[in-house]
């Protein structure tokens, strides 16, 4: 089950530690700072597209995992 509020602290925490605001995160990827602070403050209301180019902001490691009855899907 994925724990979107823990993504969203995820974001918030890494962001601080690699000295970003949230408008500089905003800017890397081409959104406003509200955006920024909505993801952080409840990121289920946001797209995998736009998590996936936080996280790449971030210099994080993104696998994205789908497993169906017949198929398993791995990205990244």
């Amino acid at each position: 089950e994925l724990k979107m509020e823990l993504i969203g602290l995820a974001i918030k925490q890494t962001r601080r530690e690699r000295n970003l605001t949230q408008e500089e995160l905003g800017k890397l990827i081409g959104v406003q700072k509200t955006q920024i602070y909505r993801i952080e403050s409840n990121a289920s209301n946001v797209t995998i597209d736009t998590l996936i180019r936080v996280f790449k902001a971030l210099q994080a490691n993104v696998k994205l995992q789908v497993e169906l009855p017949h198929c398993k899907i791995i990205l990244g």
